[in-house]
């Protein structure tokens, strides 16, 4: 019975470790945008730098503990892949967003993690040192799993998925899947709990897709306003192009001497029509006249 639990343990850390490392690589096409753009402009660094902060947490958390080796492999090659990206980041990022994202790794990183080290070194001992660490990850996990509620009301309040992609949601439901049992198998609920409300998340954005994916988006009201506000204005320019092109007709028959033919008297009234002997343009000196356009 024993070897079958372990089995079933090395098989669902294998599992999370293969879906994770997918997980680490969903960003690779909007840092290929960046590359493209060479600019960092929309996007912000502060996933990579919490994905980083969490991935030297479940580290540190591993470490003092056994026989989570599959905790430490998948986490390791986060804090690589992160690590990148951060500096994929701060290479392309405008002036004020590299000042910003290096503000939140020295906050988050250096001051944060190396709080966390310290007082639990010098201040906790044994498995003490392993129940606060465990609670400290566990705590941050279920806050990085309640961070995509702003992205559900969103897509309620819009209807529209455009900013909800389907298969990460996937990806990230599968992994919160397998930690779940992962730790649960270990009795180690530090890691199991946060993956409880992980999958809970991911189910309802799931859900959420499949409700929304054909419906029409609601246009955001402010930006309807806007739009009709232009088409009035572009509505009260036409009259005022055809009031300029009729004063500039008055002027130029007002330029030109004209002689009005016998029988066309019932002409001589109407501003739009002007009948001209064609004698009289002969004598008429040049002049450069401007028409509005």
């Amino acid at each position: 019975m024993t070897g079958n639990m372990a089995h079933l343990t090395l098989a669902f850390g294998l599992l999370g470790n293969i879906v994770s490392f997918m997980v680490f690589l969903a960003p690779i096409p909007t840092f290929y945008k960046v590359y493209k753009m060479k600019s960092t402009e929309g996007f912000q660094s502060a996933p990579y730098v919490v994905g980083l902060f969490s991935a030297m947490l479940w580290i540190y958390y591993a470490l003092l503990k056994s026989n989570v080796l599959l905790l430490i492999t998948i986490n390791s090659v986060g804090c690589f892949i992160e690590t990148l990206y951060i500096c994929f980041f701060l290479i392309y990022a405008p002036k004020k967003a590299r000042m910003e994202s290096l503000k939140l790794i020295v906050l988050l990183i250096v001051v944060g993690f190396g709080l966390i080290v310290v007082l639990t070194q010098f201040f906790a001992s044994g498995v003490t040192r392993g129940v606060i660490v465990g609670w400290i990850c566990l705590v941050f996990s279920l806050c990085v799993f309640v961070a995509p509620l702003g992205v559900l009301r969103q897509v309620i309040k819009t209807k529209s998925v455009e900013y909800m992609p389907i298969l990460l949601s996937v990806a990230l439901t599968l992994s919160a899947v397998m930690w779940f049992f992962y730790g649960l198998l270990l009795g180690d609920f530090n890691i199991a709990i946060p993956n409880v409300l992980g999958f809970t998340f991911g189910i309802i954005q799931m859900i959420l897709y499949f409700v929304y994916k054909n419906k029409k988006p609601i246009i955001d009201e402010k930006t309807f306003k806007f739009e009709e506000k232009v088409t009035k204005m572009e509505e009260q320019r036409i009259p005022e192009f055809n009031d300029t092109k009729s004063i500039d007709l008055v002027k130029l028959k007002g330029m030109m001497p004209v002689e009005i033919l016998p029988g066309d008297e019932k002409y001589a009234h109407n501003a739009n029509y002007v009948v001209v002997e064609p004698q009289a343009l002969q004598n008429t000196p040049n002049h450069t006249i401007e028409v509005g356009a």
